[in-house]
């Protein structure tokens, strides 16, 4: 996708390219050089369109899940078992029950893994797992649905005091 070279050899470009734009989505807003935020700009508005044209491209299917039984301390419930020889173990307690799942269409899975190329599972501030890639099928297509585009905005904030480098704040509009 990106075209500008950024003064870096290809690995390093991808890299920083890559971490600035999940930190992107994950966080809403990134400062930045104008290049650097230009090339994040076009990367996401082509991630974001993917997902808005596969947002609503799936099915919902019922599956059996297997699960431990947990005591009120959260541990697992152990029952005892006599084998054929006539030793004692113990095996953990299983309670089997429905749920509901989303299956993704191929096409939306293709559009799935193409957005994961480019966005990386994160952390928050207490540590909890966060998946960029669900935030953008959950929370961005919908937002944007409505919109041909434009869904990013560069606001320059002036010159960087250590190198004069022109910088900017990219945004979600």
């Amino acid at each position: 996708m990106p075209n500008r070279k950024l003064g870096r050899a290809a690995d390093q470009r991808k890299a920083i390219l890559r971490n600035m734009t999940t930190a992107f989505v994950i966080n809403g807003k990134v400062e930045t050089t104008v290049a650097r935020a230009k090339e994040i700009s076009a990367i996401t508005e082509k991630l974001i369109s993917m997902a808005i044209k596969e947002k609503d491209n799936y099915t919902t299917k019922e599956v059996t899940v297997s699960a431990a039984k947990l005591d009120g301390k959260g541990k697992k419930v152990l029952t005892t078992k006599t084998s054929k020889s006539g030793n004692k173990y113990e095996v953990v307690d299983r309670e089997v029950t429905k749920k509901n799942v989303q299956v993704d269409s191929p096409s939306r899975l293709a559009a799935r893994k193409e957005i994961m190329y480019w966005l990386m599972k994160s952390h928050d501030a207490e540590g909890n797992v966060i998946n960029p890639v669900n935030k953008v099928f959950d929370e961005l297509a919908p937002k944007y649905a409505g919109r041909t585009g434009g869904y990013t905005r560069i606001v320059r904030i002036g010159t960087r005091r250590g190198d004069g480098s022109e910088m900017a704040i990219l945004e979600f509009v």
